[in-house]
């Protein structure tokens, strides 16, 4: 079996992988400075059975040396942590290279391998990223901006009277209370962004819009622009770069 975790800033994702066949995943909290030992004590007796390899994508670099020890003394193999000198089969357009996140890459990359090219990979979690791959799969570039509950977070950390809510789909446009009146500002003006992005995007480039993340679902249900929803892209795509062995460039020349 092939481990693939995906450390992500609110939660770290686990899946495990027959093949190319996801058979079991799980999450776990993302606590920033986690030792090995809290990391155990979350993932508990869910990982089950022998691993052939552990390969791991992370935008949290306070947790990789708590993640790369239990791994090590938990499967027994030493992890393969992603980067972006890896060999992700795209041409990529971006500078300074070190400073794309490597979970955008590995989407783009999932979502030209299950979907083809071109393509516009979206995740939709604490950030927004969209990203584009043109049918030269070369990967052109895209957009960061808040995800919906740090929309929600800014209002409350940064306008003394406003209330933190929790964001949902809002009853009506129009709020009646001040709780009400954010869920609809921040939901309906999160829409609006995302379908506004997209549509731009498709004025230049005719792609499938594949979106992953927390929110993806949520987001899909009321935005026609998303044609595929993939809650475990990031995790396929790691499953996809271990079993054809890929490494960094500089280990493959």
């Amino acid at each position: 079996m092939i481990l693939a975790v995906d450390i992500g800033n609110s939660a770290i994702k686990f899946g495990l992988f027959e093949g190319e066949t996801l058979t079991s995943k799980f999450s776990i909290p993302s606590k920033k400075n986690a030792h090995a030992r809290e990391i155990r004590r979350e993932v508990g007796d869910k990982l089950a059975g022998s691993f052939s390899s552990a390969i791991v994508c992370s935008v949290v670099p306070e947790i990789e040396n708590g993640m790369r020890s239990f791994l090590r003394d938990t499967i027994g193999t030493e992890p393969v942590f992603v980067n972006n000198s890896f060999n992700f089969g795209l041409g990529i357009n971006y500078e300074p290279l070190d400073s794309l996140g490597t979970d955008r890459l590995v989407a783009a990359f999932a979502a030209v391998e299950k979907y083809g090219a071109p393509v516009i990979a979206c995740s939709l979690g604490t950030a927004t990223t969209i990203d584009v791959v043109n049918k030269d799969r070369e990967f052109l570039g895209g957009i960061i901006a808040p995800g919906l509950n740090l929309m929600a977070a800014a209002l409350y950390m940064n306008a003394s009277r406003l209330p933190h809510v929790q964001v949902e789909k809002p009853e009506s446009l129009l709020g009646t209370s001040t709780d009400h009146s954010i869920r609809s500002g921040v939901f309906n003006g999160y829409v609006s962004m995302f379908r506004g992005l997209i549509e731009m995007f498709r004025s230049t480039i005719d792609a499938k819009a594949v979106a992953t993340g927390g929110n993806a679902e949520l987001i899909a249900n009321e935005c026609d622009s998303i044609d595929v929803v993939d809650p475990d892209l990031v995790l396929s795509g790691l499953s996809l770069l271990s079993q054809r062995g890929v490494r960094k460039d500089s280990e493959t020349e």
